[in-house]
């Protein structure tokens, strides 16, 4: 049994079934191995042994942790998500939080999805650390800038063994697999190129004939690890074949250039999405044939649909920049999609940035999925919106309300008070449209003609106006709003006791021949904004605003005698029937 060189935090150890002399007396055995010494071992499995989330990489004495996107479309809410982790992570133990941009796949990457990515990270609020625009000792930090590296670690493997020219052309590798799929083997690499001799590969050289690098994986053996979510996690090595880390072009292979980023970054933790959990026995092997010690590896589960398959653009918005399109607050994103997998052990669901990094702990994430839940999502986007000051929140909504042109100005009493009266209803800033366009509206035959609107017909609502109308036209009930919401109450006591009603026999006729409308929010506070919208003249043309001197002109001309009437016969079996 021979214990690696590798980081104090890490323990990678070999045990071969049956191994040579040299490797029970010196580790350095793997490290400066030559082909031939690396086929004589006929077994062993690699052990990696991580820390709990509380340790620090002892050769930095910091955590760093890294989110490496790719630059291929927009930022997907599971990314997101990913990368709030590790910026928890990192924050909650004092460490750096590293910006990666993984742009090997040349032909997908753009800088607009760059762009986008970075904007989206910046919006919630996860500054980075280091990375593009910032810089930083690790740099550069775009892979497609790192090329160079590659190549020299590439060629150290070359040199060291660990990897060889595989000059086979895609025919014959497609050969291979259906070989393999005939024989119900794994689709693993048959090792053509793995012991071709250096007369070989020299004839095959001066040909020009295009090759790829390709890792030689032990035959037998096992790799395990223990994760700090999911706990301990092995892999059998038959299942892999070697495989390649440069292709016939010299760009790297996606496994080989984040291994080498992170360790030559110095990442002491590793916290990703599940879906790279397979790539962990790939890397491993690299990490060991280059000396690099074992970072600690976080495999987070996916986010999950409601119907429990992968969330995808089907089950309706999954980008950051598209939450952000729709109206949603960074705050009420971060919360939530901190509570996809994570809790505090409590019952508090309610967390800004601040408060989820004194509280998070890598070793609270669930590892089953987390389901998406829109509703709640909104839900929670409503509950961060209404806990903003009240002159950010104004500014918000006025500035909503005049940029889609239903108010001339952005901000004043009006709005101030508008807000008040309807932040309840605002789960995003975009539902404030309809909630004061509603409020603006008068459609009162709708509602009289509606059947949950008959026991107010019957309650003599035709004389409740009439009285009404003449307190309008005296300039009483213009003069109570003149006074604000005191005044209001003031008269509405008055006007009740002269009409000797009370409670509902007084409020909702009040509602109904005011507002148009048997619901809605506070009649009083809604009554005093109608006439300041009048008097003030902020609402657009285009907000289709009845004013209040409009209402009452319609009252007068109203046919009380033909909204009592029994709808005939035919009207009121088909209404029935609907």
């Amino acid at each position: 049994m021979a214990a690696l060189a590798g980081a104090p935090w890490v323990r990678i150890r070999v045990f071969p079934e049956v191994a040579p002399p040299l490797l029970r007396h010196s580790s350095k055995y793997f490290t400066n191995r030559r082909v031939s010494d690396f086929c004589r071992i006929r077994n062993f499995s690699v052990s990696a042994s991580s820390i709990s989330d509380n340790g620090k990489n002892a050769t930095e004495g910091v955590v760093r942790v890294r989110f490496a996107p790719s630059p291929t479309g927009n930022l997907h809410v599971g990314g997101a998500r990913t990368a709030l982790f590790n910026y928890l992570f990192a924050r909650s133990k004092g460490g750096k939080f590293v910006l990666r941009i993984e742009d090997t796949d040349l032909e997908r990457s753009t800088k607009e999805s760059e762009e986008a990515v970075l904007r989206d990270l910046s919006w919630l609020g996860l500054d980075w650390d280091e990375g593009p625009g910032i810089g930083g000792d690790y740099g550069p930090y775009r892979q497609s800038e790192r090329n160079l590296l590659y190549k020299q670690y590439a060629e150290k493997l070359l040199e060291t063994g660990d990897v060889y020219r595989c000059f086979c052309s895609s025919e014959e590798l497609e050969k291979m697999k259906e070989i393999a799929k005939l024989k119900n083997l794994p689709p693993v690499y048959s090792g053509k190129w793995a012991n071709a001799t250096d007369e070989e590969v020299e004839e095959e050289l001066a040909k020009g004939t295009p090759y790829t690098y390709r890792f030689r994986v032990p035959k037998e053996g096992s790799l395990k690890i223990n994760d700090l979510i999911r706990g301990e996690v092995s892999w059998n090595l038959d299942t892999l074949g070697d495989f390649v880390i440069m292709r016939s072009n010299g760009q790297p292979v996606y496994n080989f250039c984040v291994t080498v980023d992170d360790a030559t970054m110095a990442i002491s933790h590793v916290i990703r999405a599940e879906e790279h959990l397979p790539n962990t026995l790939r890397q491993a092997l690299i990490y060991k044939s280059l000396g690099f010690p074992m970072p600690n590896f976080a495999h987070v589960s996916l986010i999950l649909a409601p119907d429990r398959s992968k969330l995808s653009k089907r089950h309706g918005a999954t980008s950051v920049g598209q939450f952000r399109e729709m109206g949603y607050l960074p705050q009420g994103m971060v919360n939530y999609l901190a509570l996809l997998g994570w809790g505090d052990g409590t019952e508090n669901e309610f967390f800004n940035l601040e408060q989820l990094v004194e509280k998070f702990s890598i070793g609270r994430v669930n590892k089953s999925g987390a389901i998406f839940d829109s509703t709640k999502l909104r839900w929670m986007n409503g509950q961060h919106l209404r806990a903003l000051p009240s002159e950010e929140l104004t500014k918000l909504v006025g500035g909503r309300w005049k940029s889609t042109g239903m108010l001339t100005v952005s901000e004043g009493t009006f709005i101030e008070e508008a807000v008040q009266l309807l932040k309840d209803g605002i789960d995003l800033v975009p539902d404030s449209d309809k909630l004061l366009s509603n409020l603006l509206s008068y459609p009162l035959h709708d509602t009289l003609t509606s059947p949950e609107a008959k026991p107010v017909l019957g309650d003599n609502l035709s004389d409740f106006s009439a009285n009404l109308i003449a307190a309008y036209d005296s300039g009483e009930l213009l003069s109570a709003l003149e006074g604000g919401h005191a005044g209001w109450q003031k008269w509405v006591k008055s006007f009740g006791k002269s009409l000797k009603r009370k409670g509902k026999s007084l409020f909702m006729p009040l509602r109904v021949l005011l507002t148009g409308k048997l619901h809605g929010p506070d009649m009083g506070a809604s009554v005093v904004l109608l006439h300041k919208a009048e008097i003030c003249g902020v609402v657009a043309p285009q907000a289709e605003f009845v004013s209040l001197n409009e209402r009452f002109n319609m009252l007068r001309q109203l046919d009380w005698e033909a909204l009592t009437k029994d709808p005939p016969l035919v009207e009121a079996t088909t209404t029935a029937s609907n």
